[in-house]
């Protein structure tokens, strides 16, 4: 039924909005127009605040659309508006809707040349930051996690970048961070000498957005949050451990740049193919970026960092080496050969590869060195009386000076090789006496040798005829 129809048959706004299946407010506005068409009236009904109308959009336009109607009911209340707190809500979200209607700038979609673009930035879950880049054309994507976003950090992510992509485009865009801007003069970024230096090495332009216009590199905004549902939560990644964050991010490279782009409808590594033969060249030499930290290997074929010593090639002591420290490792150089590399360890410890020193730590031996002509015709049969020496100064024998006169008698009695057989028996006993060593000699061959326990001896025995047991059967007529 026509809702002002209802209206004159039941005669209340609420009845009517009941039969039309509508409210109350909806049947009120439909009869009161069709009454002002009745009378004659043209024109949208009066509101209450219709006489701060102005007032409010000017409001809005001095802010850009960003005022809400909390902020505007005491101005308008001062400016004589005496309606309620949601009639001044839906005024100001109509005039903000039109506002913005009015004011929107429009865009044009991005058409990126092959081998021109590269755009980067910075995202973070709490203390763990990752650096995100695409190539504008192919879509490949690159990520690399660290835990600041400062100069050194973002150039060496780039230079990493580069030679993941293998080659330089034309232009970096990025966003104005500040650890890259050294200064903005007329709207234009004044980059740092560092990141002039370092696009200089690479031969690219370095380019920036124009102020508060994120979607002007919306290619990175995108990655960034790609990055961190795909990857860094369901991962869990941590600050605590970059480089297994770096590990597990190269492999998630290798998946998402091997399977078609929702966006081209490509495969990234397919077009970076296509696309590298533009790019510039890497240069020879990758660029020093940060503070050069210079140590000069020590006796100990050491350098020292941090106050935690680090080993090197022993052929390098006494040179002037480079270190460089990212993710939590030390990369020792020299000129740009990589001679060692060491996760960071805490103050006062040491981090040691064996190599560096030829092998592992032999265990710590004290040599026996005869000085009297006892101990010299002693020591004289061999490794056997060395380890005889050794034994009973270890178990406390005082009195093995006076036997060694003994025992070097011994040889002329009995021979030299029973006397060298007496002194490892009586090593393997821990009988370290002269008369332990003349009992040994005295038993001979008739001394037990005992052995430690083996496999079981297994014989294959003869063979041997059998016979039933019906044989030895006892028969009836016996």
């Amino acid at each position: 039924m026509d809702m002002t129809s209802a209206y004159r048959e039941v005669g209340s706004y609420r009845g009517a909005a009941e039969i039309c299946g509508t409210t109350h407010r909806t049947v009120k506005k439909a009869v009161l127009a069709a009454q002002r068409a009745e009378a004659g009236l043209e024109g949208p009904l009066a509101h209450n605040y219709d006489p701060v109308r102005d007032v409010v959009a000017e409001r809005v336009a001095r802010t850009k659309g960003k005022i809400s109607a909390k902020r505007l009911l005491p101005v308008v209340r001062a400016a004589g508006y005496e309606g309620s707190a949601r009639n001044l809500r839906r005024l100001v979200a109509e005039t903000k809707v039109q506002w913005r209607t009015e004011n929107h700038r429009g865009r044009r979609p991005g058409v990126w040349t092959p081998g021109d673009m590269l755009v980067f930035d910075w995202g973070e879950i709490g203390p763990l930051f990752v650096f995100c880049a695409v190539v504008a054309w192919s879509r490949v994507r690159f990520v690399s996690f660290s835990d600041n976003l400062g100069a050194d950090a973002t150039m060496n992510a780039l230079a990493e970048c580069f030679e993941y992509i293998g080659g330089v485009p034309k232009t970096a865009l990025t966003d104005r961070m500040g650890c890259l801007k050294g200064g903005t003069v007329a709207g234009l970024v004044i980059p740092t000498p560092a990141y002039v230096r370092f696009a200089t090495h690479y031969r690219f332009q370095p380019d920036f957005c124009e102020g508060a216009d994120p979607e002007s590199k919306g290619l990175a905004e995108n990655l960034v949050g790609y990055v961190k549902s795909d990857l860094m939560i369901p991962e869990e990644l941590t600050v605590a451990d970059l480089v297994t964050a770096n590990a597990k991010g190269k492999a998630w490279l290798g998946e998402v740049n091997a399977v078609e782009h929702s966006e081209i409808c490509a495969v990234p590594f397919e077009r970076l193919a296509i696309e590298r033969k533009l790019f510039s060249a890497l240069p020879a030499l990758r660029a020093t970026i940060g503070k050069i930290v210079i140590r000069t290997v020590s006796k100990l074929s050491c350098v020292r960092f941090g106050s935690a010593r680090y080993s090197v090639p022993m052929s390098h002591i006494g040179r002037e080496v480079e270190l460089r420290v990212r993710d939590g490792v030390i990369t020792i150089v020299v000129g740009e050969e990589v001679i060692a590399e060491h996760l960071v360890v805490s103050p006062g410890e040491t981090s040691i590869d064996d190599a560096h020193y030829g092998g592992p730590r032999p265990l710590p031996t004290r040599a026996v060195r005869p000085k009297s002509a006892a101990e010299k015709a002693f020591c004289a049969l061999g490794p056997a009386a060395e380890a005889f020496i050794k034994g009973a100064a270890a178990t406390g024998m005082t009195g093995l000076a006076r036997d060694l006169d003994e025992l070097c008698q011994l040889e002329a009695i009995h021979g030299r090789e029973p006397v060298i057989a007496a002194l490892e028996r009586a090593v393997a006993f821990s009988r370290f006496r002269a008369a332990d060593v003349v009992s040994i000699l005295g038993a001979g061959h008739g001394a037990p040798r005992p052995t430690r326990s083996g496999e079981a001896l297994i014989i294959e025995l003869p063979s041997v005829p059998v016979r039933s047991l019906s044989d030895y059967a006892i028969s009836e007529q016996s």
